[in-house]
């Protein structure tokens, strides 16, 4: 049994976070607020639910981190997520546009429910 070293042991665990965060490092917030016309009309709207194809309470994406949203989008882009109208809408994202939103929407504070 071979054993590695503690040292490229921590470096082959950091790979994936290395790659992760330079996959979304490349957005321009500024481009991405430009798109967010698609994103609004639901993800920016307090409360809001959609009735297609089920009753679905529509997520609020401000703040969330920028991979994550990435991954989401290419997710929905890709089948994987399953919800009808994100994965029209994500079907239409280049790369960049995914990185762009998530470098906007990943800058900017999310928001809680008021009482």
């Amino acid at each position: 049994m071979t054993l590695v070293p503690p040292i490229a042991a921590l470096a082959l665990l950091a790979l994936p976070a290395l790659a992760w965060s330079q996959a979304t490092s490349s957005g321009d917030p500024v481009a991405g607020q430009r798109k967010t016309q698609m994103c609004g009309g639901c993800n920016g709207i307090d409360g809001w639910r959609t009735a297609y194809p089920e009753v679905y309470g529509v997520p609020k994406i401000g703040g969330q981190h920028p991979a994550y949203i990435v991954k989401a989008l290419q997710a929905y882009k890709s089948g994987e997520r399953t919800h009808p109208s994100m994965r029209a809408i994500a079907a239409s994202l280049s790369d960049q546009d995914m990185a762009d939103l998530a470098a906007y929407y990943g800058g900017t504070q999310p928001k809680t429910a008021r009482k």
